[in-house]
């Protein structure tokens, strides 16, 4: 296969992380062909360029075959990613992120074709040790990760003498990006704070306030996928096979309480106005309340040439003057 003849793609193309990947395919390789593919649970993108996002159910394993014909590296985005939404709705989270996933990994082993799979650090639990690495044990405290931990299972299994894949434990999103004039934003903790002090309402932070989380751009995101699949590209042409695990994060891990002050000092400087932080109680059980959340990304960065290029405080500032209307858009890099 050469570059001018690979098809690439993309489940959960709709959504916030695909439809960025899409564009970013579509910029960094033009000479690629990718299907875009989404069952619009969450996605509101229906075009990307020049590309229409197809409405397939991955949970459908023969129209996911049917749509999937040709391809050579499968980008599996598509999940129910919500804790929350994946507690209230257990079948559909067993569904989509056990059987969908298994339904496009036995795709792969049939036709050979490379596979980028995001398991979540929701994976990992509490970690034993840090920095966390994507070796580290599998643990989850919520049926969000344990969904997941099953979808990497069934991928190591299929891809052993039949495909390369890549699995990716990454940290908290956040930012937002545009897509035909239209914004793609989701509601992440970065994101909720910043819409919070723009409706001038408090920023409510769970009990304790000290548990820390690692942070990572939705474009940086978008940056990795891209170059994973080009890795994958190299190793299809030598025959590779089986999995490769990478982590993806920056180095900035805060707390959920110095996330949200950040949030109301760059608030204050922009808008005049200083929101109140507040802690309330925590309705999650499920979730890792560790002080500190170091990552280790050596290899992602050996073997992907990656690098995290976006802070969060960049992001919140301009954030805040982009809606605020006090400059001019960033530019969507």
């Amino acid at each position: 296969m050469t570059d001018e003849n690979l098809t690439i793609a993309v489940t959960g193309a709709a959504g916030y992380i695909g439809s960025r990947v899409v564009d970013r395919l579509q910029a960094t390789h033009p000479e690629w062909s990718i299907t875009a593919l989404d069952n619009f649970y969450r996605g509101t993108v229906r075009d990307i360029g020049d590309v229409t996002v197809d409405h397939v159910d991955i949970r459908d394993r023969d129209r996911l075959a049917a749509a999937l014909e040709g391809a050579d590296i499968v980008m599996h985005l598509a999940a129910l990613s919500g804790v929350d939404d994946c507690e209230d709705n257990a079948d559909l989270a067993y569904a989509v992120n056990v059987t969908g996933t298994n339904n496009v990994a036995w795709f792969c082993r049939q036709h050979g074709a490379g596979l980028i799979f995001p398991a979540s650090m929701a994976i990992i639990g509490d970690p034993d040790a840090f920095p966390i690495t994507a070796d580290d044990p599998r643990d989850p405290l919520n049926w969000y990760g344990r969904t997941k931990v099953l979808g990497e299972q069934a991928i190591e299994t299929l891809a052993d003498d039949a495909f390369p894949a890549h699995v990716y434990l990454k940290s908290n999103l956040y930012g937002e990006h545009q897509v035909g004039g239209q914004t793609i934003s989701k509601g992440t903790v970065i994101n909720f704070f910043v819409n919070r002090a723009l409706a001038g309402e408090p920023l409510t932070v769970y009990e304790p306030g000290t548990q820390s989380r690692n942070f990572v751009h939705v474009k940086d995101i978008a940056r990795a996928y891209v170059r994973s699949a080009e890795r994958l590209h190299r190793q299809l042409a030598r025959g590779e096979t089986g999995v490769e695990k990478y982590t993806l994060a920056s180095d900035e891990d805060p707390s959920v309480q110095e996330t949200a002050e950040m949030v109301a000092r760059i608030a204050d400087d922009e808008l005049g106005g200083r929101p109140e932080v507040t802690l309330v109680e925590n309705p999650r059980a499920g979730e890792t309340l560790v002080d500190e959340f170091p990552v280790e990304t050596t290899r992602t960065h050996a073997d992907l040439g990656w690098t995290p290029e976006h802070t969060v405080a960049e992001t919140i500032r301009e954030l805040i003057q982009d809606a605020a209307g006090q400059d001019a858009p960033a530019q969507d890099t």
